[in-house]
């Protein structure tokens, strides 16, 4: 007889509370398999309550069917142990939640505690609470305030647990003497902190959390001061690993402690009067900021809520701080504000980043309160929301202000959230694809994605609005700008005292400039209208500039760029009349030499920039195609369609770049946007070269041509600055002798001079530049072989005479232009090639002895020499090409990009944390190596690096100053060398 329990809530009712949120799932049927095939592991696992809910009809079971299709991180959970839903019809969720926070505090304490058990446990209380947490949110259950409070205090439970136990194991070993080993955060001197999201108690579904360890050498535990840091930081280590190495159940939470002062060179954990000197004399912007957030939760709390009183008067300055602006003006910049530019693109839209999203309300709300909050203590708090709130009450905002933003914030964390429950992610960007974004649509309750898209575009263009408007109005950023004469040819001082106000060293030299353009010194300056223009224009374009923070550079470049334009009324105008327009162009002269250069020397590319639509559309192959046709259907002549393919390219590696600098495109999209671009314009050279070539020599019988894009080009990771590596295939009918023009060439010697004329179309500088740079050593027998390959020959040379570099280069092959036909038959020729039986050990060994080679011969310039240093780009194309040549991907067949590799090696090759370690490290080498290679022309000097390509690169890494980015590199390396020794040399 079922209990009264059971009888009474055998529909599920019980569990929520409520009636549930109404799902619909992405495939009815899947929903349903889904459902059936859980309702039998029920069964199995003694669930019967579960079983009989799960075969039933209930809204809950339909509910629970569209969740475990659409979310398969939620369905693995419910597969992995069902009986975590058999409980709710015990305890409610909220219930069940305290139950499940309240066992993780006890697993410290267990007589049999070692660190093994600890680990296991917490994964599998952790694992059950998140899986119960995320249903509650998508059921409707809970906000999506109660949803970060939950996830918040789940992490606040964990971290708190693995403290307690190391202290206790640290007192048992004789290493601490607890004053009350039942209390053990108490008086041990160890103190953890929360920062961030998880300080503000407003944590994400998948977050990192950031923490500051500090520690109190004088503590009553500590039996010896001078061996403190030692051992607190041997604790911080093992703390570390027992939240986020990955075992078969998983982890507990990601854990990353750059948030510490100078990362670089400070211990893991930190006495608390270094971090307070550190604060105190050496503490930057960015650091005030974060420290609002911060939270003591676990460890000596005591000890670290004093540590937070004393750090009050650095982070709350006691007046109203419009005198120093300028310090939030430059988180201002960290932060990479772009005000708009036309639509937002919902596909692809990074949430906590881009354009209108998280960030920007964080900040918006951080920035009033550095201001205001050394006077008004009510405006200290962590919460974004509560502070809100506050700042409306105070008339800081009004309270349109205020609730707007309210209203988009708990909407985008909702977004968020969704966005990574469905495969346990750290992801905050929004898919590329229709249909994934139409499955994040289903479960935040929408109908379809049009309907998602639609209330996601409008709470990108609340916050922005309202963003764009704390600058407008913060005093230092609209004050009227003072003299600004430039008449005569004798510097006013009242002039040069107003540039230097606006950011300018060399103001006599910017006061010579700017009366060049009213003297009419160029051709875009010389009508009176166009001078006009430009004197309104000035004061809007000083201000700019001055903001760059390298203000004389950016002038100067904005004013070679005004030496080449034919005409400027046009410019001018629109600068006036788009003032996002101005900034974007401020930004370029500020942050990327080389793209400034790129505009100087083609003003033309500058008309891309008027497109609304620039930012919106992503540049993928069939948006580039479609207008690739359009730009070559007026092309008549053969030189002429060289010339437009030049124009063509460098307007849109320009447009490319620029949706990178501002945000609107990652890095990975970027690369594959430059190859997309390189195969559409080689692919059209090699067709223009083809016909121009036989109008002389006529073709071959049977004769087919086509390209294999090798190296970057081949697994779509190109840069602005990419050279091309290439090499052409060609077959023709066997009894072919030769071609049948009026000069007629025998096939081989036809297609080397084909192939010589197509580099020749392609690198020969013409009025409109070069196309790309083309290198074809990685052809068989490299310099020493034809330039053209024939399919047999290459067919043999690869299966017979290649080395295993070769082999490794062969992982990244890709046809990308020329015959349909031929393109296949390379393609499955490659595949071929690459399944061929070969030795781990063997391919480990060359590969090592190659790196070793590259390592003694090509030794790195310093930490951001990022293919070449130890760990860096090189590692991760070796292990991902090493991986792909033994069989050892686990996508087939696998693919030629070197993070879609390291993202799927087999699982007897890597476990799943190095594979997420190996991913992560080439996302963040790529996001560098993307925007490096655009903006610079040569190798980044980490002693002179233009202030706002340092801001770009910090938002790319989400990450507050160069030191702390630094700091990152180097660990990264670091980890990525050990397990490139792990998986290649020792291995091998």
């Amino acid at each position: 007889m079922p209990s009264d329990i059971a009888l009474k809530g055998e529909d599920g009712s019980t569990w929520f509370g409520m009636p549930v949120r109404v799902l619909a799932p992405l495939d009815a049927d899947s929903a349903a398999a889904e459902l059936a095939s859980l309702a039998e592991t029920a069964a199995e696992e003694d669930c019967p309550r579960l079983a009989r809910l799960l075969s039933g009809h209930s809204p809950l079971a339909a509910f629970l069917g569209a969740v475990f299709d659409l979310s398969s991180y939620l369905r693995d959970c419910a597969r992995r142990d069902p009986r975590n839903l058999e409980a709710l019809f015990d305890e409610k969720l909220d219930a069940r939640l305290a139950t499940l926070n309240a066992a993780i505090g006890a697993a410290a304490f267990a007589e049999d505690a070692s660190e093994a058990s600890v680990m296991k446990g917490l994964r599998r209380l952790k694992r059950e609470s998140h899986f119960l947490i995320g249903l509650g949110d998508l059921a409707g259950e809970a906000d999506a305030a109660t949803t970060v409070a939950r996830l918040s205090a789940l992490a606040e439970a964990c971290v708190g647990a693995a403290v307690d136990f190391l202290l206790r194991d640290a007192h048992r070993q004789g290493k601490l003497k607890l004053p009350d080993p039942e209390k053990p955060a108490v008086g041990s001197g160890w103190v953890v902190l929360a920062m961030g999201k998880l300080g503000a108690g407003e944590l994400n579904y998948s977050s990192d959390i950031d923490l500051i360890v500090l520690l109190d050498p004088h503590a009553p535990a500590v039996l010896d001061p001078l061996e403190a840091t030692d051992l607190f930081v041997r604790l911080t280590r093992r703390l570390v690993r027992i939240l986020q190495d990955r075992s078969e159940d998983g982890y507990v939470f990601r854990t990353d402690l750059r948030l510490r002062p100078d990362p670089g060179s400070t211990p893991l954990a930190i006495p608390i009067e270094a971090a307070l000197n550190y604060y105190e004399s050496r503490g930057q912007n960015w650091e005030r900021a974060a420290m609002i957030k911060a939270r003591a939760i676990a460890g000596d709390r005591k000890a670290g809520g004093a540590f937070l009183r004393e750090l009050q008067p650095y982070v709350w300055r006691k007046y109203l701080d419009y005198a120093a602006i300028a310090d939030v003006h430059s988180i201002k910049r960290q932060i990479h504000a772009h005000k708009g530019h036309g639509e937002v693109a919902v596909l692809g839209h990074n949430v906590k980043l881009g354009r209108g999203g998280i960030r920007e309300i964080e900040f918006f709300v951080q920035t009033q309160q550095l201001i205001a909050g050394g006077r008004f203590s009510e405006l200290r708090g962590r919460e974004t929301v509560t502070m809100l709130r506050q700042l409306a009450k105070h008339g800081w905002i009004t309270a349109e202000v205020g609730e707007g933003l309210v209203e988009q914030y708990w909407f985008l964390r909702d977004v968020e959230n969704t966005i990574q429950m469905i495969a346990d992610e750290q992801a905050h960007t929004l898919p590329e694809d229709v249909d994934d974004l139409r499955r994040i649509a289903l479960l935040l309750g929408y109908a379809d994605d049009e309907a998602f898209a639609a209330a996601f575009r409008e709470a990108l263009k609340t916050v922005e609005r309202h963003y764009a408007a704390l600058f407008e109005t913060a005093p230092e950023l609209s004050r009227g700008v003072g003299n600004l004469v430039f008449t005569g040819d004798v510097d006013d001082p009242g002039t040069l005292q107003t540039l230097t106000e606006l950011g300018f060293e060399r103001a006599s030299d910017i006061c010579r400039v700017i009366r060049g353009w009213h003297f009419g010194r160029y051709r875009a300056t010389r009508s009176a209208e166009a001078r006009e223009r430009l004197t309104e224009l000035t004061p809007a374009l000083l201000e700019a500039f001055g903001s760059t923070r390298r203000a004389d550079e950016a002038l100067l470049r904005f004013d070679q760029f005004l030496s080449g334009l034919p005409a400027g009324i046009q410019l001018f105008s629109l600068l006036q009349s788009n003032p996002r327009l101005l900034e974007l162009l401020a930004t370029i002269m500020g942050a990327a030499p080389r793209l400034a250069a790129v505009i100087t020397r083609r003003p033309h590319v500058f008309d891309g920039l008027l497109d609304p639509a620039l930012l919106s559309e992503l540049p993928n192959r069939a948006y580039l195609a479609q207008r690739l046709e359009s730009f070559l259907e007026a092309a008549r002549v053969y030189e002429e369609v060289l010339d437009r393919l030049r124009i063509f390219a460098a307007e849109q590696k320009f447009l490319i770049g620029i949706r990178l600098l501002t945000g609107s495109i990652d890095a990975v999209r970027a690369g594959k946007a430059f190859s997309d671009l390189a195969d559409l314009t080689i692919g059209a050279a090699l067709e223009a070269v083809e016909e121009e070539f036989a109008l002389t020599h006529g073709r071959v019988p049977g004769g087919r041509a086509a390209i294999l894009g090798m190296g970057k080009l081949g697994s779509r990771e190109l840069t602005a600055g990419s050279d091309v590596d290439l090499i052409l295939l060609y077959d023709h009918a066997p009894d072919a002798e030769e071609s049948d023009g009026r000069k007629p060439l025998a096939p081989s010697h036809y297609y080397a001079r084909l192939t010589q004329r197509l580099i020749a179309a392609v690198s020969a500088p013409t009025a409109e530049g070069v196309l790309y740079e083309l290198d074809l050593r990685l052809r068989p027998s490299g310099n020493k072989g034809p330039v053209a390959t024939h399919i047999d020959a290459f067919r043999k040379y690869q299966r017979k005479d290649a080395w295993t570099w070769e082999h490794m280069a062969l992982t990244r092959a890709r046809p990308m232009a020329g015959d349909e036909t031929l393109c296949e038959e390379a393609r499955a020729e490659v595949e071929a090639i690459l399944s061929l039986t070969r030795t781990y050990k063997t391919l480990a060994h060359d590969a090592v002895k190659m790196r070793d080679l590259i390592e003694e011969e090509k030794p790195p310039r310093d930490t951001w020499d990022l293919k070449l240093i130890p760990g860096g780009i090189i590692d991760l194309e070796f292990i991902a090409q090493i991986a792909a040549l033994s069989g050892r991907c686990a996508s087939e067949p696998p693919p030629t990009g070197t993070g879609d590799i390291l993202s799927h090696l087999a699982p007897d090759l890597a476990d799943e944390q190095t594979r997420t370690e190996l991913a992560e490290a080439h996302r963040l080498y790529m996001m560098l190596t993307q925007v490096i290679r655009l903006c610079l022309t040569g190798p980044l000097d980490p002693d002179d690096v233009p202030p706002g390509l340092a801001d770009i690169l910090l938002r790319g890494a989400d990450l507050p100053d160069l030191g702390v980015l630094e700091a990152h590199i180097a660990e990264t390396a670091r980890r990525v060398r050990g397990h490139f020794d792990r998986l290649l040399r020792r291995k091998g």
